[in-house]
């Protein structure tokens, strides 16, 4: 039988009735929807799915977002078109199916032994030879000959003009048309499930019940009835989130347009969640250890969730999904950057705003903080040389800061992996409704520079890398130091006491006249790098960049090299003082001319340099912070799943089926002999042929090994 891939064809109807249900029906169609789907899962693949509108915009642009949104590409497999050309494919390939599986039973019940023997000269495999018997004893014994041998035979008598003749007719390999079958229905199958475990029953609720997205926020118990699902909803897929020592029994199902509230016939008690990590950091387990409270009977079942290990209760699946902060609280000490102010303490919650009121003396609308994270382990690779005097404000702890610092997962021939330990991330909005995100590290890091700097990152948007500025920390691993010495660099009059000890240890007191210029010379480069300076728009200026602008306006080119030279030399000797004078207002001791001070002093004046520019009032440090884990589940009913399951066990055996089982049917005519000589019962003549769904090697070999077999034909 060959299968067709015309569709039903009906007798009666309109004429675009008829072409319709041909077209439907027909496999050419189906295959058609099938490489559409092909088409759409790479487009979900590749586009991720379910992103906030934000990162398509940065990564599309306006044009092409609307465009994206409008045919659904952001939600390939709940879109309308996707679930229409899937229940469109169960329709034609199970049309299909029940057209070609009646002709296949038939088939299969069929010898074919009618074939003409004229017929049996066109097969490609043939063969004739002379057998010992007669017709009726040859058929018979040769029947039982391949019956032994796996196939199924049927013997025909018929009348000949050379007398009775016999035809044997035999056939193997019948599963390959029930391939044909299950692979057909598995995909019926699988489509099935598809539908019954996607959103098609969420949406026709949402059409015929009157349940609509919801957008606003607020507690999730007053979330009116109209955004919510019944316990009974036969199948859905969400996520609940679920903070240590807290239970949870709604879920939240993502749509295009907002979201929709699941209700449970369980709340998921989160007791402990167990995280364990591998040295580059990536985590090596997740686990929950969770205690589900049945809503009906108050039975309380403990169980463990891991990854690929879920828990199950009244049909409904709960997988370990990721894990989020559960609402960890922070303690912050809020670092003024304009060298002022004094620091202030802030107290928060991840998750959590509030305000910071700045200054009294300043004028500025408050800011609002908004706690977004808290990563307790930060596992950095620090293989590599380092290098100093870099730009500070493109440092990135993902892109690698001068080779010094690298994602944990960075390919190099040689990793230097170490925690860096915890780090604080928060949003400043201003009242305008502005934002900036920050990312600061708890503990200073050593980068190989000679001290140990704390990194305070920031970034305009998430479609950027984090910037980082570098603070030194002092003998105490705090920055004290650095913001007295900010302070100092603020204060004129301690500007004007280091510039007078510089020019008093640097010139001999018998040259009065040296050390006055040498004053000057300094007070010009300090009152630059404190931010004396303006820059081509009229703004005011500060740090290094500062004195470059100012030695470019007016040193000439040839000579501007070695005024540089002379500048930064008398400008670090100068910060110097000015780090002595900080510390003994304060009482403490000088600080020694070695190198670790020098190292010191060369991150403190680049920070200096920096911390003009960095976009933010304060910079929030992390002093102390209690950790509170959260889990995120997925929980999920899905009836299609062992639908699904079948499905793809039906297809494994349909395709093996199609393509290790070869159909074989073979039919051997006997007549008797009529040649001079030959006795009417002695020998009778037989004609062979085979055929073989597809012409292979094994084919040819087993057609020369029944030659030899049955008709006593050499190969």
């Amino acid at each position: 039988m060959t299968v067709s891939t015309q569709g039903l064809e009906l007798k009666s109807g309109s004429r675009a009735a008829r072409a319709a249900v041909e077209l439907l029906s027909s496999m050419r169609f189906s295959i058609s929807l099938l490489t559409v789907i092909c088409i759409a899962s790479v487009i979900g693949t590749v586009l991720k799915q379910h992103e906030p509108l934000n990162n398509y915009v940065n990564q599309f642009g306006p044009f092409w977002t609307d465009v994206f949104a409008a045919a659904s590409l952001y939600n390939v497999y709940s879109a309308w078109w996707f679930l229409a050309i899937l229940g469109f494919l169960v329709i034609s390939t199970s049309l299909c199916v029940a057209r070609n599986t009646p002709k296949i039973f038939a088939d299969l019940r069929s010898y074919k032994e009618n074939i003409r023997e004229q017929s049996l000269k066109a097969f490609g495999h043939r063969a004739q030879a002379v057998v010992d018997g007669s017709a009726e004893s040859a058929a018979q014994r040769l029947g039982q000959l391949l019956a032994t041998g796996g196939w199924k035979v049927k013997l025909q008598q018929r009348e000949t003009a050379a007398g009775t003749g016999w035809m044997l007719a035999a056939k193997a390999g019948a599963a390959n048309k029930i391939g044909y079958i299950a692979a057909h229905s598995a995909i019926v199958l699988v489509c099935l499930g598809g539908l019954l475990d996607g959103d098609l029953i969420v949406r026709a609720q949402m059409l015929f019940n009157g349940k609509t997205t919801y957008n606003g926020g607020g507690m999730i118990a007053d979330v009116a009835p109209q955004h919510r699902l019944s316990e009974r909803n036969p199948t859905f897929r969400g996520n609940l989130m679920v903070a240590e020592g807290t239970q949870s029994s709604t879920a939240i199902l993502n749509q295009s347009d907002g979201i929709l509230l699941q209700d449970l016939p369980f709340a998921v008690e989160l007791k402990k969640f167990v995280v364990e990590y591998y040295s580059t950091g990536m985590p090596k387990l997740f686990a929950s250890d969770i205690v589900i409270h049945d809503k009906e009977t108050g039975e309380k079942i403990p169980a463990r969730v891991e990854v690929n290990h879920p828990a199950n209760h009244r049909g409904i699946e709960i997988y370990q999904s990721s894990f989020d902060d559960g609402g960890s609280s922070v303690s912050l000490r809020a670092v003024p950057m304009d060298g002022v102010a004094k620091p202030f303490d802030l107290e928060g919650v991840v998750g959590g705003s509030s305000t910071l009121v700045r200054s009294k003396s300043q004028d500025a609308a408050p800011l609002t903080v908004e706690y977004t994270s808290l990563r307790v382990i930060n596992v950095e690779n620090f293989a590599g040389e380092a290098a100093s005097g870099t730009d500070v404000r493109k440092v990135d702890l993902r892109a690698a800061v001068d080779a010094s610092l690298g994602a944990a997962n960075k390919t190099t021939t040689h990793k230097d992996l170490r925690n860096v330990g915890p780090s604080v991330g928060y949003k400043l909005r201003d009242a305008a409704g502005q934002a900036k995100e920050f990312n600061n590290y708890m503990l200073p890091v050593d980068m190989g520079e000679g001290v140990p700097v704390f990194l305070l990152g920031m970034r305009e948007s998430p479609a950027e890398p984090f910037r980082y500025l570098r603070i030194p920390a002092d003998a105490q691993s705090s920055m004290d130091e650095f913001l007295r010495l900010r302070a100092a660099l603020a204060d004129p009059r301690m500007r004007e006491r280091a510039i007078a000890r510089y020019a008093g240890k640097a010139v001999d007191s018998q040259r009065p006249e040296l050390a006055q210029q040498l004053a000057a010379s300094a007070a010009r480069a300090l009152a630059l790098f404190a931010g004396a300076g303006t820059g081509p728009d009229g703004k005011p200026m500060a740090g290094l960049q500062s004195v470059a602008d100012f030695i470019e306006a007016n040193v000439p080119e040839a000579e501007r090299n070695k005024a540089g030279e002379v500048l930064v030399r008398i400008l670090n000797g100068v910060l110097f003082e000015l780090a002595q004078v900080a510390r003994e207002q304060v009482g403490l001791k000088p600080m020694e001319a070695d190198d670790k001070s020098q190292a010191f002093m060369t991150q403190a004046v680049l920070a200096l340099s920096d911390a003009p520019l960095y976009p933010a009032p304060v910079a929030l440090q992390l002093t102390n912070f209690t950790h509170v884990q959260a889990s995120v589940f997925q929980v999920a009913r899905a009836p299609g799943k062992n639908v699904v399951y079948l499905g793809c066990a039906l297809l494994i055996l349909g395709v093996f089926a199609m393509l290790y089982i070869r159909e074989r049917r073979l039919w051997i005519w006997f007549t008797p002999n009529t040649s001079a000589g030959a006795g009417p019962d002695s020998t009778c003549e037989a004609t062979m042929a085979l055929s073989t769904n597809r012409k292979t090697m094994d084919g040819d070999r087993e057609f020369e090994q029944l030659k030899s077999r049955l008709l006593g034909l050499k190969e």
